[in-house]
């Protein structure tokens, strides 16, 4: 794919095929995220590669921030949680930057996905106590973000119809309403 094809049709994954990932397309998907920007270029990010289908279906039950909102990853080949160590990263304007650096890295690991026709879902609706729990992750590692990987299914599940209507993924702002130049002018 074009690079400019990769960034205009990527879009939020819901339902997916029963095809599993292979290790070449996991492995640029990880490098992808490996040859990111960081604070000072100090990578703070790890990532689990969940594959385990009890471990899967634990996560589906039971990471949600409401009852079972992510019950849909079940069906996901891979489960990919994005965690940083914050005492890796720094702080400069306030501002913690490993939520930056793994943001930026777990953006480029799903743009590569995309690339070679894998979805992803970017979750943030997930009790962040549970995740860690479910996959030992250690008290000093925050959990930033979780995303399933597999092949989009053909034909949309209503689930996945009915969410895209209401979280409207579609529209987005007019660019002069999140753009400005040379000065704040919005």
């Amino acid at each position: 794919m074009e690079f400019d094809d990769v960034i205009f049709s990527r879009k939020s994954i819901r339902s997916f095929q029963e095809k599993e990932i292979s290790e070449k397309i996991l492995n640029n998907m990880m490098e992808a995220a490996q040859l990111s920007p960081s604070f000072q270029n100090r990578q703070c990010w790890h990532f689990i590669v969940v594959r385990d289908k009890k471990i899967i279906n634990t996560l589906a039950l039971r990471s949600g921030l409401i009852s079972k909102v992510n019950f849909f990853i079940k069906d996901a080949p891979v489960v990919i949680v994005a965690c940083a160590d914050p005492a890796k990263s720094g702080m400069m304007n306030d501002q913690n930057y490993y939520l930056v650096d793994t943001a930026i890295a777990f953006q480029q690991m799903m743009l590569t996905a995309w690339n070679s026709g894998i979805g992803s879902c970017w979750l943030a609706a997930f009790n962040e106590q549970k995740v860690r729990e479910i996959l030992d992750i250690p008290n000093n590692i925050r959990v930033v973000a979780l995303s399933p990987f597999g092949y989009p299914k053909k034909k949309k599940t209503l689930y996945e119809k009915a969410v895209k209507t209401i979280a409207q993924s579609k529209k987005r702002k007019d660019i002069k309403k999140i753009v400005c130049f040379d000065k704040w002018s919005l």
